[in-house]
């Protein structure tokens, strides 16, 4: 196992672009607007989450024109939006995300989306939408090339105008010639105010996912597992981080994080109590609609969830202390729950910091209300019991 450098913890929250409301599995109660998403935007930072994904696909707004929007209206809330190789040309991705760093003052943060439902790609028009490998190779030429254009837009020498190909140009220009893209004389402009660049966060729990990962990734994100699952996929994505050092002198440093709901309440009965009333309206053909849905999904990692999901059954969905699939009967993706009082699910989430976890997207249902109410006693919990910790083990150091 990896021995992981102690990280101070960051926490997002999710923005509920899709819809939002009390319940799941029934259509949302609620009408989602901007001005319902500033509401939220503004409740997250306040309850002291630094960031938001904001989703992508299926009935999803823009993330990238929300994420300047929300922005706009708060002060230090970072949006986490999506860059799409099959849909967006790579040059072109590259100015918008230097853009979107600009007018934030360098709060852009880049969620890589390889794929998604053949169905979403599909409607999108993704050539590769049935080719999950071919699109991991896409994926790394296209971030590849975004990262450099980056890069070159900053190698500007003082108020010297670099000279190529007999035109003045403020930045080097960058040829790339892949099996998926060709770039001749590319330039991004604005450089990003973040250096050497804004963050990538990548997902995916496919061998070539994580082969990719460790090439691309600034932040590796899972879908909340148990513990042990989420130790073996930090190990893989690790193992091939040190085969890419060995084999070709690239050391970098990657991060991981989860993805996963919380139901924070004053006592633990409480807390049991509001989660279970979440999925309290699904009816019986919708369980089964989505069952078979579910187990019909290309995606690994909802592969996993299945999993989870099916060897917890027997448990009332409990999957651990705090800990619960119950929700992941109906919602897809990151549908495991930590369930309890601030300490309880303080505790829980230390454990995936000890093994090397130290980004959470977390949401809740109502996501507006649960913001507050999870950002509010969770964070200061984590941040006390991790500050408790140090100070003994410092005190400890120096005794010796």
């Amino acid at each position: 196992m990896v021995q992981h450098q102690a990280i101070e913890p960051e926490f997002g929250w999710y923005m509920p672009t899709r819809g939002d409301g009390p319940f799941i599995g029934v259509k949302p109660d609620r009408v989602v607007d901007t001005a319902y998403m500033i509401r939220v935007a503004q409740a997250v930072e306040e309850a002291g989450y630094t960031f938001a994904l904001i989703p992508t696909g299926g009935h999803c707004t823009d993330a990238w024109i929300m994420g300047a929007t929300l922005a706009a209206h708060t002060k230090v809330f970072k949006p986490l939006v999506a860059m799409r190789p099959g849909l967006i040309a790579p040059a072109l991705a590259a100015r918008m995300g230097a853009t979107l760093d600009e007018v934030t003052g360098g709060r852009a943060l880049i969620n890589i989306v390889t794929g998604s439902s053949a169905e979403d790609m599909k409607a999108m028009g993704d050539s590769l939408a049935f080719d999950k490998d071919a699109r991991y190779a896409r994926t790394l030429e296209y971030i590849k090339i975004v990262r450099q254009l980056w890069i070159n837009s900053q190698q500007v020498e003082g108020n010297q105008i670099l000279a190529s190909r007999g035109k003045s140009q403020e930045v080097e220009p960058f040829d790339f010639n892949g099996q998926y893209f060709q770039i001749e004389g590319g330039v991004s402009y604005p450089p990003p105010v973040q250096k050497p660049h804004p963050p990538f966060y990548f997902g995916g729990s496919s061998p070539a996912a994580k082969r990719t990962a460790a090439e691309i990734a600034d932040v590796y994100l899972m879908w909340a597992e148990p513990l042990e699952w989420i130790k073996e996929q930090i190990d893989e994505v690790e193992y091939h981080r040190d085969v890419l050092h060995r084999t070709q002198g690239i050391d970098r440093n990657i991060r991981y994080g989860i993805r996963a709901q919380v139901v924070i309440r004053e006592t633990e009965e409480e807390a049991w109590a509001a989660a279970k009333l979440i999925v309290s309206k699904v009816d019986p053909a919708t369980l089964q609609e989505t069952e078979a849905r579910f187990s019909q999904a290309e995606s690994a990692g909802q592969q996993r969830q299945n999993q989870v999901r099916r060897q917890s059954a027997k448990h009332d969905y409990v999957i651990a202390p705090n800990f619960w699939a119950g929700l992941s009967v109906v919602r897809g993706g990151g549908a495991m729950a930590f369930v309890g009082t601030p300490d309880q699910v303080a505790d829980r989430l230390i454990e995936y910091i000890d093994i090397g976890v130290s980004s959470f997207i977390l949401s809740g249902y109502p996501n507006l209300e649960e913001a507050s109410i999870s950002g509010k006693a969770l964070i200061p919990a984590v941040k006390k019991k991790l500050q408790e910790r140090a100070a003994v083990t410092n005190k400890d150091s120096f005794v010796s």
